[in-house]
C-alpha cells in the first residue's frame, strides 16, 4: 500500500509556526547517525552542534533560546525532502535523510485507564480473559449492570469512593476501576529508551496475539524537573488479548519490538501552542486495511478523567527521578469495537494496516503493521548512540 498522505499533511494546521524539533538520520558517508533537527520553511536543519541529544536540549533551562541561537549552516534537506522519505520505512531512501522517533535517552512512560470509554473496555478485557468472542456478550452485560454513567466521577472523589463500594457490593470492582475512579493514576513503563519508531515505521504485533489495537494518544515531553516542556503523537500499540487474561502481562502487551511508535517530531510549548492547546487537542485516528477495511476514531483530550498535570506530578517528583526527562503518553479514549470479520468479534489489527494519528497542532504519525518478529530488530541503544557521538566529536557538548 502507496501512502496517501503528502508532505503537508504531516505537519500542524499552521506548517512550521510554531517550534518544531525533531530527530533524523543522516547518512553521512563518513559521520552517518541520529542528529537533533530543526523545521524550518526554508528546511530541516542539524542542530546537534549545540544539541546533541534530545534529552539534552529539552532538560536544559531555554530549550527556545537554546534553539533560537543555533547555527543554520547544516541543511540537510528541504521539508518536502526529508518528509516524504519519512513517510513509508520499507519504501524510503537510505541515501536521504529520514526522521526518527525525537526522544533519545528519555524514560518512555504511559498513562492508562485515564478515559472512561477505555476504562469499560479494559473491564471488558478482563471480564473476558482477553478472548475477543466473548468481548461483545461482557461489554452488554456490563452495561446493563453498572447503572451509573462513569463520566460523571471524579477520580479520587467522595462519590468514586461511595461507587467504589456499591460496585464491589455487585461483583463489579475490577482493578481498572480501581485506577481509572481511585486516587492514583496508572503510569507504566510504555518501552526502554531509544526503542521507539518514528513516523513511517512499521509497527509490531506479538505473533501470538489475536486481538489488539492502536492507541492515539498526546505524548508530553516532561524534563527532569517535572516541567512539561512539549508535546508529539503517539501509538500505544496494545495487546488486548494478552493483558485481558492477566494484568500480570501488561509488559509482554505492551513492550515488544516496534509496539512504541512517537513523531513525527516534538512541538515546544511557546507563544503559538502550549499545554492549555494540548488539554483541547483533537486526536483523529484512520486504520486502511490492505483488505479494503477502513477504520475511523476520535480521542478528544476534554475528555480526559485526570488533568494532564495531575497525571505528570504522579508520574515524577520526590518518589520518582527521570535525570534525562520523560516522554509521557497521557491515555486514549478510543477502544475500537467496530467487527472487521466476524459479526461480534469487534477489531484487531492485520499485516499490512496503515494507522494515522492526527491532531491540528501537532500533526499526523503514520505506521505500518507487521508482526514484531518480522520488522527490523532493535539495535541502536544508548550505547551506540553514545559511541555514535562520541566519533562524530559531540559528546563533550
Amino acid at each position: 500500500m502507496s501512502s496517501a498522505f503528502g508532505v503537508n499533511d504531516l505537519l500542524p494546521e499552521d506548517g512550521v509556526a510554531g517550534t518544531l524539533v525533531g530527530r533524523a538520520w543522516i547518512p553521512d558517508a563518513d559521520n552517518a547517525g541520529p542528529s537533533v533537527v530543526l523545521l524550518r520553511s526554508e528546511g530541516v536543519f542539524d542542530v546537534s552542534a549545540v544539541a546533541p541529544t534530545m534529552a539534552g536540549l529539552l532538560n536544559g533551562d531555554s530549550p527556545l533560546e537554546v534553539l533560537a541561537r543555533a547555527p543554520l549552516n547544516r541543511r540537510i534537506g528541504s521539508l518536502e525532502e526529508v518528509l516524504e522519505n519519512s513517510l513509508r520505512e520499507t519504501d524510503r531512501d537510505s541515501a536521504r535523510p529520514w526522521l526518527l522517533a525525537p526522544g533519545d535517552l528519555q524514560a518512555i512512560k504511559a498513562c492508562g485507564v485515564t478515559f472512561v470509554a477505555s476504562l469499560v473496555e479494559r473491564v471488558v478485557e478482563e471480564q473476558s480473559g482477553g478472548d475477543l468472542s466473548r468481548a461483545a456478550d461482557v461489554r452488554r452485560t456490563l452495561e446493563q449492570r453498572l447503572g451509573v454513567n462513569l463520566r460523571e466521577i471524579q477520580p479520587g472523589s467522595e462519590e468514586s469512593a461511595r461507587l467504589k463500594g456499591l460496585l464491589q457490593e455487585k461483583g463489579l470492582w475490577s482493578q481498572y476501576l480501581e485506577v481509572g475512579l481511585g486516587p492514583d493514576a496508572e503510569v507504566f513503563t510504555k518501552a526502554q529508551p531509544m526503542s521507539a519508531v518514528g513516523s513511517g515505521a512499521q509497527i509490531g504485533i506479538h505473533p501470538d496475539s489475536s486481538w489488539n489495537n492502536p492507541e492515539p494518544e498526546v505524548v508530553i515531553a516532561v524534563n527532569a524537573g517535572g516541567r512539561p516542556v512539549g508535546a508529539c503523537l503517539g501509538n500505544d500499540v496494545n495487546l488486548r488479548d494478552f493483558e485481558g487474561r492477566s494484568a500480570l502481562l501488561l509488559g509482554r502487551a505492551k513492550d515488544n519490538n516496534g509496539s512504541c511508535a512517537i513523531g513525527p517530531f516534538v512541538r515546544l510549548f511557546d507563544d503559538t501552542f502550549d499545554l492549555d492547546d494540548v488539554r483541547r487537542a483533537e486526536l483523529d485516528l484512520e486504520v486502511a486495511g490492505e483488505d479494503g477495511f477502513v477504520l475511523r476514531g476520535n480521542s478528544s483530550m476534554a475528555e480526559i478523567s485526570r488533568d494532564v498535570e495531575d497525571l505528570i506530578g504522579q508520574t515524577i517528583g520526590a518518589s520518582h527521578q527521570y535525570p534525562d526527562g520523560l516522554l509521557l503518553f497521557l491515555g486514549t479514549l478510543f477502544a475500537p469495537t467496530q467487527d472487521r470479520d466476524e459479526p461480534g468479534n469487534g477489531f484487531t489489527h492485520r499485516v499490512g494496516d496503515r494507522v494515522s494519528i492526527r491532531a491540528g497542532g501537532l500533526g499526523r504519525l503514520v505506521n505500518y503493521v507487521d508482526r514484531s518478529d518480522c520488522i527490523p530488530p532493535w539495535e541502536f541503544g544508548t550505547l551506540a548512540l553514545m559511541s555514535n557521538l562520541a566519533r562524530r566529536g559531540l559528546l563533550s557538548r
